[in-house]
């Protein structure tokens, strides 16, 4: 009886430790320890019910302790991205951090940036499933801002459909040495949402992007 009761107690506090993602299979744990720990007792002297009962509770506090955490996390990590800093944005043109840009009547815009002057700059578009779909490679590459549209038509000659693309730059100096480079999408924000995970979107040219990606609005 002592052993199974302070097994029970080590689940129910190590369960404060352990993420939302277990919480259902300590409970599982928790719930076989307290079926085991009634079917051991002493037939003389038999656990008062409100006892158990009590565990029971108590566990079910710390169940909803962690979602309760797990809940303000969500919250916190979207402090700075209310639907209404977004709406603000609407009509006006930014410049976002996201690679990804959607494929639509015919044309999909990026704009990209190198650190330093590039001796070669190499441009992939993947789809959503990481293949390589199109690849330019150019020359004397100047530092600053540079664009590029792509009109879906793949290497292989075969125009893609409407849809999310990623676009990769790699880029070298004359010696092959890397060049620091960053990618993303610059348009006018036509609307704001929120997307599946509650987390808030902005609508540029088309595109949909987190607005926690935007760098620059003018």
């Amino acid at each position: 009886m002592t052993s199974v009761t302070s097994a029970t107690s080590t689940t129910a506090t190590g369960s404060t430790s352990t993420s939302g993602n277990g919480i259902t299979a300590d409970y599982s744990t928790f719930l076989n320890l307290l079926t085991a720990q009634i079917q051991n007792q002493d037939p003389l002297s038999p656990m008062d019910t409100t006892q158990w009962t009590q565990q029971l509770v108590q566990y079910s506090q710390v169940e909803q302790a962690l979602k309760t955490n797990d809940y303000l996390k969500t919250i916190a990590s979207n402090s700075g991205d209310t639907m209404s800093n977004a709406v603000s944005y609407i009509g006006k043109t930014v410049q976002t951090s996201d690679a990804t840009a959607t494929l639509k009547n015919g044309s999909a815009d990026w704009n990209y940036n190198t650190a330093d002057d590039a001796a070669s700059v190499t441009l992939k578009v993947t789809d959503s499933k990481g293949n390589v779909l199109y690849t330019e490679t150019n020359s004397d590459v100047s530092s600053g801002d540079h664009s590029f549209s792509w009109d879906g038509k793949t290497s292989a000659g075969k125009t893609e459909t409407s849809g999310d693309y990623t676009l990769t730059v790699t880029a070298k100096d004359s010696n092959g040495s890397a060049v620091t480079t960053t990618t993303g999408v610059t348009g006018t924000v036509n609307s704001a949402s929120t997307a599946s995970d509650g987390t808030v979107q902005i609508d540029v040219n088309g595109t949909l992007v987190p607005l926690s990606s935007v760098t620059k609005v003018s």
